[in-house]
């Protein structure tokens, strides 16, 4: 489906400004959503939703369908009485720059259970209410994840093929005696999990109130480590014990001579064939009830995509292998309607690839950082050779910021961009938000770190690096009164103003 002419910002919910080590639903989103008003934007772009996994990352989440307990604003759960005062005083290790992942999660953990104890001990009768209702609605997939979540816990991280056999292979008797042991924990994270969507769907409708849609990030594939995976295993490409066959990736790229192994489990494409793509349909239920459109990552995985065998240390012994897209899009769309789609179709794009995109209405993804270098740039990424029907961002989270990108740019880059954008680049970041902003792309968004002009050393995520990703904020400090006015004016000039009510 087309999107009106519009624009936005890409910024993740850690990356807010707060007290509790990073970022979450506390007023600091709130107000991030009036900064978007006052900046004539219509669209936020977050990352995915999900818990974290290996390297903090949101890409490889213990759930398809969970949301990200450290999220839950902690300000709000004391609002009820179920935290005290005190419970909101913040670590001195907490910086405002960073997200100290390890000190994050024990805090944020440790205060969750305090408020899971006392809503258990004395909720009023509304909330129960409300608690009881959630947990019928997400009936699907929430005692899973639940039970999933205890489970790693008493096996202390272990990955879930290790788990006593009953448990690992999902035996009844097993899977009934250990709801009772753990049932503690199992309440605990349903808690959480209610806490999570209540507090997301106040903070959405606040965003739509004011114009503002949100733009949800929908990773192709899970980590093997999770509920999902667990509990379906007839779904992904694993072997009789549970370990994956074949794991995902990309080949070798602009971004890694060696490809990136991703690790995650590949999907058994014949068994969601052969129930009619019933998961996928409630994945992407879940996803557009969350959100107002969904980008989906690694889009032409769903053509074809890269299959390296588990044994294998890089991504350079891989093979492309075909995939269902069209069967899987239609069975989806016949159930839920016209999905508001955006397809991330970056990498190794084929005319397949293409005319999947095509078929099913979605907007395609350019990227500003790969249209210059003159003979050597991929031409589609610049302006001129832009369609409507496309989403232009300057970078997205896997690029460097702007000004990173500019300072490492080889001479014929910044040549054939100085040329184009008749610029002297002494304001790189602006060079291409205008750019990107002036384009017949319907849709445009800009990373914060380009509105804020900051350097390399505040990207979000270096594809094919494990450790050190995901942790930047911002704080207000930061974002000037110029920014908003700055932003505000180009889309005035560049019709992309949103239709505020």
């Amino acid at each position: 489906m087309g999107f009106s002419r519009s624009s936005g910002v890409l910024l993740h919910i850690s990356s807010l400004p707060g007290p509790h080590g990073s970022g979450d639903f506390g007023p600091a989103a709130y107000h991030f959503v009036d900064w978007l008003c006052t900046a004539g934007q219509g669209l936020w772009q977050v990352l995915p939703l999900g818990g974290i996994g290996a390297g903090h990352s949101p890409y490889m989440s213990s759930s398809a369908f969970a949301g990200n307990v450290l999220f839950i604003d902690l300000a709000e759960l004391a609002e009820h009485g179920w935290l005290d005062p005190k419970d909101l005083e913040p670590s001195a290790s907490f910086t405002p720059d960073r997200v100290p992942f390890a000190e994050v999660i024990a805090y944020r953990t440790e205060r969750l259970e305090a408020a899971a104890r006392r809503f258990a001990a004395g909720a009023k009768s509304a909330d129960r209410e409300d608690f009881e209702a959630f947990c019928d609605t997400h009936s699907g997939w929430l005692p899973d994840y639940a039970l999933f979540m205890a489970l790693a816990e008493h096996f202390e991280g272990q990955n879930w093929t290790a788990w006593d056999s009953g448990l690992a292979r999902r035996r009844p008797e097993a899977l009934a005696a250990a709801r009772e042991t753990h049932r503690a924990r199992i309440f605990f994270w349903t808690f959480c999990q209610w806490s999570f969507f209540r507090q997301w769907r106040r903070l959405k409708a606040y965003a739509n109130a004011r114009a503002v849609q949100i733009i949800g990030d929908l990773p192709i594939f899970i980590a093997h480590q999770s509920a999902e995976v667990w509990a379906h295993p007839e779904l992904f490409e694993l072997d009789g014990t549970g370990k994956p066959t074949v794991v995902a990736g990309v080949p070798p790229d602009a971004f890694s001579a060696t490809g990136q192994r991703w690790g995650n489990p590949l999907y058994r494409w014949s068994a969601h064939a052969a129930d009619g793509y019933a998961w996928w349909i409630e994945r992407m239920r879940r996803i557009v009830e969350m959100v107002d459109i969904v980008r989906i990552d690694h889009f032409r995985g769903f053509e074809a995509y890269w299959e390296i065998p588990a044994e294998e240390a890089t991504a350079e012994r891989g093979r492309w292998v075909p995939a269902p897209g069209d069967d899987l899009f239609a069975a989806v769309t016949r159930v839920l309607g016209p999905l508001p789609v955006i397809a991330e179709d970056l990498g190794v794009i084929t005319a397949e690839v293409e005319a999947l995109r095509r078929k099913h209405g979605f907007p395609g993804m350019r990227i500003l950082q790969f249209a210059f270098g003159e003979f050597d740039a991929d031409r589609r990424f610049l302006p001129h050779n832009f369609e409507p029907d496309t989403v232009v961002f300057p970078g997205t989270h896997d690029n460097d910021t702007a000004l990173g990108w500019w300072h490492h740019a080889p001479p014929h880059v910044r040549a054939h961009l100085r040329a184009y954008l008749a610029t002297d680049a002494s304001e790189i970041g602006w060079d291409l938000i205008r750019a990107a902003c002036a384009s017949v792309a319907a849709t445009a968004i800009y990373p914060l770190q380009d509105i804020l002009g900051l350097g390399s050393l505040d990207r979000m995520n270096l594809p094919g690096t494990a450790v050190g990703n995901w942790s930047w904020r911002f704080t207000w400090d930061e974002v000037l009164p110029e920014h908003a006015r700055r932003l505000a004016a180009l889309c005035r000039l560049y019709e992309r103003g949103p239709h505020r009510p």
